[in-house]
């Protein structure tokens, strides 16, 4: 029998941006943001890694955790919406965005390119055979999950990831989501 791989994906805290629904720029959690995850707890990790961004590395450190930035935990690039709120994009292009992974017209990243990305970052990590702690994005734990349940890319949009949750991913060959009670 393989022995289990475990990978726990920690969605950051509550950013302005996520409270004001705008596209993210590199900010820091608000004070909420910071309460909720300092009230989380401790992960046990042998690794931790974190996107690069504040947000997830202000995160990792709220936890007690020291993580090496991935660069492939990465938020999803907006592109030139980055900082705007959902309000201010034509809506015609924010529908496609929504219902079309393909999509990218604000010259950023498309949900499939995430998707793709998480995959590869996933079969390294699978690879490597270590238990992980990622900290990361709500749309890369997305892209996870999708690609864990081998799920279409119109799915992405359809699974909603909490701020300061945990995410916990089993490894024996082929991912698999774990809930615990």
């Amino acid at each position: 029998m393989r022995k289990v791989l475990r990978l726990d994906l920690v969605s950051h805290g509550m950013t302005e941006a996520m409270r004001k629904a705008r596209f993210p720029v590199d900010e820091s959690l608000t004070d909420a943001g910071r309460r909720a995850v300092a009230a989380t707890g401790r992960i046990a990790a042998t690794r931790v890694l974190t996107g690069p961004e504040r947000r997830t590395v202000e995160t990792a450190a709220l936890m007690g955790l020291t993580g090496l930035p991935d660069e492939r935990l990465r938020d999803l690039d907006a592109g030139s919406w980055r900082g705007d709120e959902l309000t201010a994009v034509p809506q015609a292009e924010l529908l496609a965005w929504l219902t079309d992974p393909r999509f990218r017209g604000h010259g950023g990243e498309s949900v499939v390119e995430v998707i793709e990305r998480t995959r590869y970052w996933m079969a390294e990590i699978a690879s490597e055979g270590l238990a992980t702690v990622a900290v990361t994005h709500p749309a890369v734990i997305r892209s996870a999950l999708l690609v864990t349940l081998d799920a279409p890319a119109t799915s992405f949009w359809r699974i909603d990831i909490p701020p300061c949750s945990v995410t916990r991913l089993h490894y024996r060959g082929d991912w698999s989501l774990h809930f615990s009670a």
